[in-house]
């Protein structure tokens, strides 16, 4: 019988808040130094079509900034461009020079090979009898 008793108060503090509250309009300290009026609040947050859209149509354009940094972009792409062409010009240069420098060597030490085999070639074949 004791829970009926609690629900039973709980209920009742409960409306009696709730009425309390329902009469009382702020809790907060009112500041008579300005009047507040509910249009002027309006006035400040929103603002005519006419102004609205003109809003709009003044923000259009991108700011100089914005085609100054695309500027800054254009030249630094073009001075990658040219920096990636010399490096592959100098790449393709030194590609060729260690070719030809290998087709060199390569030859001298088939020169060397065949000069070798010709002076010492004593008629034996195969070559492993050579140096007996």
């Amino acid at each position: 019988m004791s829970w009926a008793r609690v629900f039973v108060l709980s209920v009742l503090t409960t409306l009696f808040v709730i009425t309390f509250f329902s009469l009382v309009e702020g809790a907060a300290v009112r500041d008579d130094s300005k009047a507040s009026d509910a249009k002027g609040a309006a006035q400040q947050v929103f603002m005519p079509e006419s102004d609205a859209s003109n809003f709009f149509k003044r923000r259009n354009r991108r700011s100089v900034r914005y085609y100054e940094f695309l500027a800054e972009q254009r030249v630094k792409m073009a001075a990658d461009e040219r920096r990636r062409e010399y490096n592959e010009e100098q790449r393709n240069e030194y590609e060729n020079y260690v070719e030809e420098d290998r087709d060199e060597v390569n030859e001298r030490s088939r020169e060397t090979n065949e000069q070798f085999r010709e002076f010492h070639y004593d008629g034996l074949s195969p070559r492993y009898y050579w140096f007996h």
